[in-house]
């Protein structure tokens, strides 16, 4: 008995002292996660030849289960979420002046910042010349004829555009629900709080207190989620690095880093807004949202860590709800900086791989064409390669040279997605901040201190009264946040 604990306790301290350090630190388990799939992507990938093609397969479509059931979760709470955070979020506002307000200033910050990110991308490739350093012959390796299809059907004509814009408005809402059209989920459910808010607060409060339980049932399922978050990591950063090698990511290594160089001069960006509007050290801001950043990394889908940034923004970074519940939904479908930097980087990339010369007006059409193509685009995986063909098709390059960037473009997406989401976090921040020291003689108290007695105080009117209603219910969304987050950190 001696013996063995003088051969195991050491282990048995290690383990101890290994689960102290990542208990209840759901990034650090991420991260590891991160670096355990690499670790063993390589090993079953095809560079070292080490397992067979078959049973690479095999072991990395068992591997990715739990990402893939991750993902599934997630992506089926995200709906009902959205719709009853955008209701209840603009219900307790009622001042349409203010809801008005806050969505111009994230409108207007969204465009400027994607437009700033896909010159800086630009500008990147323009002085570092990526293309320089690829063969376009390397083409002839690759099936280009779906990339075709893909670039035919995803620039519309002209004579379209009205058909598209009619079309953002669901016909039949729960068909847009279940195809995921985002965007037309968000119209929907801003109609249907500006109507809630029109009639009477008796015939209002049903439809509000079911929504109130919905959204918090969302929350505690995406804490359960939460559990697979690193098991859900470790399978699909495995199967990506099996299945596309080093050999890939190395052939492109000028065209990665200039492309992550430019991400990461955005991001720095946007932390020093975020140091200006929130008043918050670097280090701090950076401890809030490393975790969601991370998850974001991992997924490749800002919808897929929708429901994490609203906590997030609410309850580390105390946004108010009436603004972080519908610029956060809003953020992740038309706010793609990351996304349009890579439209940047990518378009004068092939443009230099194809020898074809961009005139300034050509460099003016692909900043508008990238900001524009991100509206309303898809906030799921692979998105940003159905932006680049309209943007290709606009200046002339080949569709084959798609082709080329495919390979990389699944940890590209990655990386881009995770400042996209940075993104939405700082359009929260910003909008808070320029609302708060515009206004005059209004409160500046932030969600998680208001108590019931403020609320009955503003129960003047019947509109006042509904929103005061609402603002009670809101208190107990706000009381589970933070269990929520306990849940999620003893992960």
């Amino acid at each position: 008995m001696v013996k063995k604990q003088f051969f195991f306790s050491p282990l048995k301290n290690l383990v101890d002292q290994f689960d102290q350090l990542i208990s209840g630190k759901l990034w650090l388990k991420v991260l590891i996660a991160l670096g355990l799939g690499i670790i063993s992507g390589v090993i079953l990938g095809p560079d070292l030849g080490w397992v067979s093609e078959g049973s690479v397969r095999l072991i990395t479509a068992w591997l990715a289960l739990p990402g893939q059931v991750f993902l599934a979760v997630i992506q089926m709470i995200v709906v009902p979420l959205v719709i009853a955070s955008i209701v209840l979020g603009l219900a307790a506002n009622n001042n349409p002046v203010a809801m008005k307000k806050n969505g111009m200033i994230a409108v207007i910050f969204i465009f400027i910042s994607t437009a700033v990110a896909a010159a800086v991308g630009i500008l990147l490739a323009l002085n570092i010349q990526p293309g320089n350093f690829v063969d376009a012959s390397a083409l002839m390796d690759h099936n280009i004829a779906p990339v075709v299809d893909m670039v035919a059907k995803g620039f519309p004509d002209a004579a379209e555009f009205p058909n598209k814009v009619s079309a953002l408005i669901p016909k039949n809402p729960l068909a847009s629900m279940a195809s995921g059209e985002m965007l037309q989920v968000i119209l929907f459910s801003a109609v249907l709080g500006m109507a809630l808010l029109a009639i009477p607060a008796k015939q209002s409060k049903p439809l509000f207190d079911l929504l109130t339980a919905l959204q918090e049932v969302s929350l505690r399922i995406v804490s359960w989620a939460m559990l697979l978050a690193p098991l859900a990591v470790f399978g699909l950063i495995t199967r990506l690095v099996a299945n596309l090698g080093l050999n890939v990511l190395t052939g492109m290594a000028i065209y990665m880093a200039t492309v992550l160089l430019g991400l990461l001069i955005i991001s720095l960006g946007y932390f020093l807004v975020a140091k200006i509007t929130l008043t918050h050290k670097f280090k701090d801001f950076f401890t809030s949202v490393r975790e969601l950043l991370l998850l974001a990394f991992s997924t490749s889908s800002s919808a897929a860590v929708m429901p994490m940034t609203l906590q997030v923004v609410e309850d580390k970074l105390a946004i108010k709800p009436e603004i972080s519940r519908f610029l956060v939904p809003l953020g992740a479908t038309i706010n793609m900086t990351g996304t349009a930097l890579y439209q940047g980087v990518a378009t004068v990339f092939l443009a230099q791989v194809f020898n074809v010369d961009l005139s300034l007006t050509s460099y003016v059409f692909i900043v508008t064409m990238s900001v524009a193509a991100s509206i309303g685009s898809p906030a799921t995986p692979g998105a940003g390669i159905i932006i680049l063909s309209m943007v290709l098709e606009g200046v002339g390059i080949p569709a084959a040279g798609i082709a080329l960037i495919l390979g990389v473009d699944r940890i590209l997406d990655m990386c881009r997605t995770s400042v996209n989401v940075l993104g939405d976090v700082v359009t929260c921040t910003t909008v808070q901040y320029i609302t708060r020291n515009s206004s005059t003689g209004n409160s500046s108290i932030d969600s998680s201190s208001i108590d019931s007695s403020s609320i009955d105080n503003t129960a003047v009117n019947q509109n006042e009264a509904q929103a005061s209603n609402h603002q009670g219910s809101q208190e107990r969304v706000q009381e589970e946040n933070p269990a929520s987050e306990q849940n999620i950190n003893k992960t």
